[in-house]
C-alpha cells in the first residue's frame, strides 16, 4: 500500500510532533484554539486522544495507508478556569503515550464540540504567539479526492520542471 508522506504536511494541516515541538518552548503560556471564527472557552478539556491506523482504497481502487492522531476538545466554560497552559496540553499528550502509540509525524485531527452540537473535524495550523498566548487556528477538515490531488501534485512537479530546469532560462524561475 502506498503511505502517505507525512513529512510533506503543511503550515495549515501540522503534524502531533510539529504541535508539541513547538509548545515545548511556551511551557508556561495559555494555548488558545481558534474555530468557525471563535475562540475555544477557557475551560476547555481535552477529552480523548486516539491514534488510528487506516487501510483504505481511494476513489479509484488505489489502495491507500495513513495514521492519524485525533485530539478531542470540549470546548466548554468552566469555573474560573483560563486557557490551559501549552505545557498541561504537551503533558496530556505524553501521558496518553505511555499507553497508546503516537506517531509524531502522524496526520493530525482535532475533534471540537460543544456538547451541545455535534462534533467536527478540524485540521490544525502552525502555532503562532500573539498577545502572550500561543494561539492555534483550527480549520474544516475537507473531504478531498486523492488520485485528483496526485495528478495535481504531478501536474505541479512537471510544470515546475518544465520552467525551472537546469537548461531553461525563463522568467518563472525568478
Amino acid at each position: 500500500m502506498n503511505a502517505i508522506d507525512n513529512s510533506k504536511i503543511q503550515n495549515a494541516d501540522i503534524s502531533l510532533g510539529l504541535l508539541l515541538e513547538t509548545l515545548a518552548h511556551a511551557k508556561n503560556i495559555p494555548l488558545v484554539f481558534h474555530y468557525d471564527g471563535k475562540l475555544v472557552k477557557a475551560g476547555y478539556h481535552v477529552t480523548e486522544v486516539k491514534a488510528g491506523k487506516f487501510d483504505a482504497l481511494d476513489c479509484s481502487a488505489n489502495p491507500e495507508s495513513w495514521t492519524e492522531i485525533f485530539v478531542q476538545l470540549w470546548d466548554i466554560e468552566e469555573g474560573d478556569r483560563t486557557h490551559m497552559p501549552a505545557g498541561k496540553f504537551a503533558a496530556i499528550i505524553r501521558k496518553v503515550s505511555e499507553h497508546v502509540k503516537l506517531d509524531g509525524s502522524a496526520k493530525l485531527t482535532f475533534e471540537v464540540s460543544d456538547g451541545v452540537q455535534p462534533m467536527q473535524l478540524y485540521q490544525a495550523a502552525y502555532p503562532s504567539l500573539r498577545a502572550g498566548q500561543v494561539h492555534v487556528e483550527l480549520t474544516p477538515r475537507a473531504a478531498s479526492c486523492k488520485p485528483r490531488n496526485r495528478w495535481l501534485a504531478e501536474e505541479n512537479r512537471k510544470a515546475a520542471a518544465a520552467c525551472c530546469g537546469p537548461a531553461v532560462e525563463s522568467k518563472c524561475c525568478g
